[in-house]
């Protein structure tokens, strides 16, 4: 199969100029290897090749010699190569030496002798609409952040389709198969994380009954703040449910996965006397995942519109994430104690910000458009700036600008 271009492409290349090593991580079957490979001379697999894992485990050092840049693939398998990385790269003093990819975060101890200004970390995320073929990609996030205001546009992507794509999700090698076999590739993924690969990120062995049942409330809970003790009480089943207590453990373990990323609360400050709500919203690194879970095909989808809704907003955010990482940004999310709040904040690093509302009906833009007004209008921008631009993201129709100055961009039109 051709490599299918990534737009982490020009971010690994940008990384692997200016630092000795890049970690390229993300969940399995994202398409790290693959990636990697693009711009790698040499490999090691430390998952697959058990002669270079015994040779690893006894010296680290044997798998680092070759051809630079050199991938050590899923380098987790053999936790002591991180250090031996980093020594291998303060002695050579010369950048793009190494790539590692992994599929999970170890743990804290392992990884306790920094990296920093040796090695770059980068995230690999599920495909998105624009790299799938199915945004035209005209609007581009980088020039809207930089002020422009984007040429007309149009997308003819309809709600079943995006019902389709919200099932299939961006992974390289199924988002192209009919929904029904994609879903079972899904599903067989959730319970593979269920069963096996929860127990290897920490050591701790796990009910793979449990497992699933958090899974499946944080899908019934997606783009939600669903607090520990909700998740809890819908865990629920025919035996006692996951404890209080034990929930935040199930859940960074899944982070560690990448399976699961919240979206953390925007912090600005404020003209007005309302108090921020700090919590992180929930998300799936994928919607096509909560989907999964629920055994939810796009014609269950259509027949509840709210729940459509809530996976929309969690797949323009995926593709946000992705697009905002290209320009040195994060995407964040925004809710006070009056009731405002805004879908998504998206962030750079030198300050520069802009809010978007996600509205899956064209009904709903006055709305969004409102909110975002009044969101604007709370931020003391003398601390924390102008918006670079004020935006509601819809399902489909034509890109443009309201004369309130809030532009409507329909998602298959947005690209980096």
């Amino acid at each position: 199969m051709a490599y299918q271009p990534r737009i982490v492409d020009k971010e690994l290349t940008r990384q692997l100029r200016a630092m000795g090593a890049v970690v390229l991580e993300g969940p399995k079957a994202v398409g790290k290897t693959e990636t990697a490979r693009q711009q790698a001379t040499s490999e090691v697999h430390l998952d697959s090749d058990l002669a270079a894992r015994g040779a690893a485990e006894i010296d680290p050092a044997l798998i680092l010699a070759g051809p630079t840049p050199r991938l050590i693939d899923e380098w987790q398998f053999v936790p002591e190569v991180w250090n031996q990385v980093r020594r291998e790269v303060d002695d050579r003093q010369v950048p793009g030496q190494f790539i590692l990819t992994g599929s999970a975060a170890p743990s804290d101890d392992v990884t306790r002798h920094t990296g920093a200004g040796r090695m770059a970390r980068v995230r690999l995320r599920p495909m998105t609409l624009f790299e799938m073929g199915r945004s035209a990609g005209e609007v581009s996030l980088g020039d809207l952040l930089e002020g422009q205001v984007p040429a007309p546009a149009n997308s003819n992507v309809t709600i079943p389709e995006l019902a389709e794509l919200i099932c299939t999700g961006g992974w390289p090698a199924i988002h192209n198969l009919p929904v029904a076999v994609a879903q079972q590739a899904l599903g067989n993924y959730l319970e593979e994380i269920a069963r096996t690969d929860i127990n290897r990120v920490d050591g701790v062995i796990r009910d793979p009954n449990k497992v699933t049942r958090v899974i499946r409330s944080l899908a019934r809970n997606v783009a939600t703040q669903a607090a520990a003790t909700v998740i809890a009480a819908d865990t629920a089943g025919e035996d006692e449910p996951v404890a209080r207590k034990t929930v935040p453990e199930y859940l960074s373990a899944l982070e560690r996965l990448w399976i699961i990323e919240d979206q953390p609360a925007w912090a600005p400050r404020l003209r007005s006397r309302s108090s921020m709500r700090t919590a992180a919203k929930r998300h799936f690194i994928d919607p096509c995942l909560a989907a999964a879970a629920l055994g939810a095909g796009p014609q269950r989808l259509l027949s509840d519109l709210k729940f459509l809704g809530l996976l929309f907003e969690s797949l323009v955010v995926r593709d946000l994430r992705v697009y905002a990482q290209l320009h040195h940004g994060k995407v964040f999310h925004y809710r006070d104690n009056t009731g405002l709040e805004v879908d998504a904040i998206v962030e750079q690093n030198d300050g520069r910000w802009a809010g978007i509302e996600v509205k899956l009906g064209s009904n709903q833009i006055d709305q969004g458009a409102k909110s975002l007004l009044a969101f604007s209008n709370r931020i003391d921008q003398a601390s924390s700036g102008a918006p670079a631009f004020l935006a509601v993201v819809t399902a489909r129709g034509y890109a443009y600008q309201r004369p309130d100055g809030v532009m409507v961009l329909p998602i298959g039109t947005l690209g980096p």
